[in-house]
């Protein structure tokens, strides 16, 4: 009799949804483990009970007599019901792969063989080491299962381990029974439940996995100082380690095409649009030959040294910004450039390479426009970027970076999909494309109509088989000064009218109808009289309350409405999607973390050089005592600001 023990987690979801969730574990383990950097996944096939029978002696290294008990546990109590004869399993086997600076040399390569029951929709781990000496370890004591079974007339989830009292653990590819239990299944529950489908592949695709994690580590504890130095106000932590992760990235995927044409000298490459510049500082120091080129130089850019090379110079797409001795263009969060690299790519030269990190909404001239609302807006642009990339003739491959970013989707341009005899008529399509593109752009501004599913309408005629010298009609630069668009720099008394037509209507002060106020609206203040707290608001609601012109001129800036109401905290509080006023008597998770942990460090010495907004416009004043508001009640409690005063718009 077979010793078993399973925890059992009740999930409310389709049969499918079991598959989607454990292929996620399968596919990516390092998800739930943080231990590790991926798997390897071969491909399944499929069989049936015989096959499988004779199969597992060959994978497992061990003898089929000693695999007896491993059948039983692979039939659980239905023996060969349903299975004999029908292809109703499928095998196949990953390679677990630990992060580098946890792999220590010597260690054994972690392989597990997946055998996946269709019928009893149960999935099954068979650990397999390969020691460095060539021997194959079969370890029996850390084999189990994940099943999932109706009781009583609830999906159940069941992890089973085949002994457990043999089970051995180093946390890393062989984690503990009690995580597996605690936090593996509630993870498989969740996204059982979800079952959604990314629009996107898998990270780190294209490369392989194991040289990334390895170089990874190597060039994060090479680059790690920057952190400390780092003189821009951008997060340091953030833009260094996702520099690291993007040159790590581009190393491996050069290295693999060096060994794959046979190639022996570093590629050279040219980052259209730069930035802080350390992406091509980690290349340079890493033996490739290439500069950056950026409208604006940065304050580290003298902290490099001379062996990185950075040119301060506003990008035109024209035939003076061609590169035909360059293998490589890269493209990292490039905004209004991101759609022009693989054009520019193609026209410097037949072999030259692209790599585009999109991030901003950009077209050849102007922002995007979205045609396809079925698709979410990032994955549509994904798509766009791809679109140009196919019409300039490259074969275009796609991958995600593993970087602390939402926008992490790459596109790659590495051969194309014409001879290079063809390069005439390729060019001949280029140029259509891109008048084409030009002007469906200028018929959209002049509010031409245009089919929101189809594609872009064509320029008149073929286009010279030679490009032009300025082919970038309609391309705006961005500005050598970068100016301050997060609604800081708004004229004072436009950003005062806002909020306090907006607080106006969350008191319940004007006529709307239909908004309720919370709850726990009408409190008592320190003295025991009520204080109305007011309601909230979508931000859609309030966009409504304001006119077309306030709401064309937030548009300029950044985060346009919400940004406003975020960055007047004082006297609003922005939480997923409503907008309230901001209590500053109680201290809930948001307001504990920020707002009230923030009143309490500037009332210890800290000056008060502003007017409370409460003590000026609220009905019932404010609601905290002079002493323990951070703001001035009135103008006698004033002090004079030891800051430089900001700079508003006139």
């Amino acid at each position: 009799m077979l010793k078993r023990c399973e925890v059992n987690v009740e999930v409310k979801c389709r049969p499918e949804g079991f598959w989607s969730a454990t292929e996620v574990w399968i596919q990516k383990p390092h998800v739930a483990n943080k231990r590790l950097c991926g798997a390897k996944v071969s491909e399944y096939a499929d069989v049936d009970a015989d096959k499988l029978r004779h199969s597992l002696p060959l994978l497992t290294g061990t003898s089929e007599q000693e695999l007896t008990d491993v059948y039983r546990f692979l039939h659980g109590h239905t023996a060969n019901n349903g299975h004999r004869g029908a292809r109703s399993w499928r095998i196949g086997r990953r390679t677990v792969v630990p992060k580098a600076d946890l792999n220590h040399e010597g260690a054994n390569a972690y392989k597990e063989i997946i055998v996946k029951d269709l019928i009893r929709q149960v999935v099954t781990f068979l650990p397999v080491e390969d020691s460095r000496d060539g021997q194959v370890i079969f370890r029996k004591g850390n084999i189990y299962q994940i099943q999932l079974q109706l009781k009583a007339d609830d999906w159940v989830l069941s992890l089973c381990p085949l002994r457990p009292d043999e089970w051995h653990s180093d946390g890393v590819a062989y984690p503990n029974l009690s995580w597996l239990t605690a936090e593996l299944l509630p993870k498989l529950a969740r996204w059982a439940t979800e079952s959604k489908a990314s629009e996107f592949k898998s990270t780190l695709s294209l490369i392989p996995i194991e040289k990334y994690s390895v170089l990874y580590q190597e060039l994060k504890s090479k680059y790690k100082e920057m952190v400390k130095v780092w003189p821009e106000v951008t997060d340091p932590e953030k833009f260094v380690f996702e520099d690291v992760a993007i040159a790590t990235y581009l190393l491996v995927l050069w290295h693999e095409e060096r060994a794959e044409k046979g190639l022996t000298s570093k590629q050279s490459f040219v980052d259209l649009g730069c930035g802080n510049g350390l992406l091509v500082h980690i290349l340079n120091n890493e033996g490739h030959p290439g500069k950056g080129i950026d409208v604006r130089k940065r304050k580290i850019w003298s902290m490099y040294g001379p062996d990185t090379h950075l040119e301060e110079k506003a990008i035109t797409p024209s035939s003076s910004f061609l590169f035909p001795e360059t293998d490589w263009l890269i493209g990292n969060h490039s905004d209004e450039l991101t759609p022009w690299i693989p054009i520019i790519a193609a026209r410097s030269s037949y072999t030259c390479r692209y790599f585009a990190l999109p991030c901003c909404f950009f077209d050849l001239c102007g922002k995007y426009q979205r045609r396809h609302c079925k698709k979410s807006q990032y994955r549509e642009y994904i798509d766009f970027i791809s679109e140009v990339s196919t019409a300039c003739g490259f074969q275009t491959d796609e991958d995600c970076l593993r970087i602390p970013s939402t926008k992490r989707v790459c596109l790659i341009g590495r051969s194309r999909t014409y001879e290079r005899t063809e390069e005439g008529l390729a060019e001949t399509r280029r140029s259509d494309y891109i008048r084409g593109r030009q002007a469906s752009h200028r018929g959209s501004a002049n509010g031409a109509p245009e089919d929101p599913a189809g594609p872009p309408r064509r320029g008149g005629g073929l286009g010279s088989a030679e490009p032009e010298s300025d082919w970038g009609t309609g391309f705006k630069p961005r500005d050598k000064e970068e100016p301050v668009r997060n609604c800081a720099a708004l004229p004072r008394c436009f950003v005062e009218g806002v909020v306090l037509k907006v607080a106006t209507a969350l008191l319940g002060l004007t006529a709307e109808a239909g908004k309720e106020k919370d709850e726990e609206s009408a409190c008592s203040d320190q003295g025991g009289n009520k204080w109305d707290a007011g309601g909230s608001l979508s931000i859609r609601d309030v966009a409504e309350l304001l006119g077309q012109c306030t709401l064309q001129e937030l548009k300029k800036e950044c985060g346009g409405l919400q940004t406003l109401l975020k960055n007047s905290h004082q006297v609003f509080r922005v939480e997923a999607g409503r907008v309230h006023i901001r209590d500053w008597r109680r201290s809930g998770p948001a307001q504990a973390t920020q707002a009230t942990s923030k009143r309490k460090n500037q009332m210890s010495g800290a000056r008060k050089t502003r007017l409370c907004w409460f003590h000026t416009h609220h009905p019932h004043g404010c609601p905290l005592s002079i002493e323990d508001c951070a703001f001035a009640h009135g103008e006698e409690d004033l002090q004079p600001s030891t800051r430089p005063l900001k700079k508003f718009r006139n």
